[in-house]
């Protein structure tokens, strides 16, 4: 005899459920990755995820019952088969990437110049120093002045034929990608977003995600590995043609002493020699540390072998959840400070 199982309860498997009662449970127990809105801190949503574990011990407790029996009063294997392929893929979404603090974010842009869209950005655990994993406040801050900026100081690159190159604009330290990705949907135009190796793997991802906004938009994006003061061997061939982009965009890349120089580097060796290239470049301003960071990187800008001086800068407010995940302070607000750096003298 096969007893009844209440709706909101585990099958008891002694109680021998039917195929259909097993089948409908495991289907409700499917993971849906949750795409979490802007306001919600990296710290809030990993506690909303920790305070799920009871409930998970509970499930994968349930699921691995299901695998581990040989459901031998269900009528014929193939029903079995489908019980157990379903109770593997319930337990794989809660032992992969879903389980491990992925985070999965919708940032929304709108503005009457150019039109709004959303774009989702993956966020993988944090794993020892790669920050690039994760989407910082700057690079949404940057992403919404862009076209702000693009019609006050680079109007001249945005004339039709102005950019010889197919790939038209270089953002370094793409991270996540998301400003990268918001530079080729609010300026209609192609951007090679690139970043460490170990980076590329969840910056494609990204850049896959929200391929179709990109070029519904008229944009084009690529993500490729590019390390800073690796010089030229084991480059991608894009950037062995050196001084080749005449737009670079770069936030938030300074979180070491020796990334000033590194960035000039950078910098010295992709940016145009021409006089109307630009480089656009924001640095957030938590602390002294951040601030003696950005006075180094101007300085050894303007030292190195093709000065970049800065050209227009300004200083905006805007929220950035640098705390420790578990550190349960608010997002802060500090000044994001931003400035365009063109080919002169020192």
């Amino acid at each position: 005899m096969l007893l009844p199982v209440a709706e909101d309860e585990f099958p008891h498997l002694w109680q021998r459920p039917s195929y259909e009662v097993l089948l409908a449970r495991l289907q409700k127990l499917r993971v849906e990755p949750r795409v979490w809105g802007l306001r919600d801190s990296r710290a809030e949503i990993l506690k909303d995820q920790a305070a799920t574990a009871h409930d998970k011990r509970e499930i994968i407790s349930f699921l691995s019952t299901i695998i581990s029996s040989s459901l031998g009063w269900l009528g014929d294997d193939d029903e079995r088969e489908v019980i157990w392929e379903e109770a593997s893929k319930r337990m794989s979404e809660r032992c992969g990437r879903t389980a491990m603090g992925e985070i999965t974010r919708c940032w929304p842009f709108s503005s009457r110049d150019y039109g709004a869209f959303d774009l989702t950005i993956r966020e993988p655990p944090l794993v020892g120093d790669s920050l690039g994993l994760k989407t910082w406040g700057s690079s949404y801050a940057l992403a919404q002045l862009l076209q702000d900026i693009a019609a006050r100081c680079l109007t001249h690159l945005f004339v039709l034929g102005a950019m010889s190159s197919s790939h038209e604009v270089l953002e370094l330290g793409s991270g996540t990608g998301l400003l990268g990705l918001a530079a080729a949907c609010t300026w209609r135009t192609s951007v090679v977003l690139t970043d460490l190796p170990e980076i590329i793997p969840n910056l494609a991802y990204n850049v896959s995600l929200n391929q179709k906004v990109v070029e519904d938009r008229g944009g084009k994006v690529e993500a490729t590995p590019l390390t800073w003061g690796s010089g030229r061997e084991g480059t991608a061939a894009m950037f062995r043609e050196l001084n080749r982009y005449k737009l670079i965009i770069v936030a938030d890349p300074l979180y070491d002493d020796d990334h000033p120089d590194l960035l000039s580097a950078a910098l010295d060796e992709q940016l145009s020699k021409c006089s109307d290239a630009r480089a656009l470049i924001m640095v957030p301003q938590r602390d002294e540390i951040t601030q003696g960071l950005l006075n180094t990187l101007r300085d050894s800008l303007a030292r190195s072998q093709n000065p970049l001086v800065c050209l227009e800068e300004n200083v905006v407010a805007g929220q950035d959840d640098w705390g420790d995940d578990d550190n349960s302070s608010e997002t802060s607000n500090i000044g994001f400070w931003w400035g365009v750096f063109g080919r002169g003298r020192a």
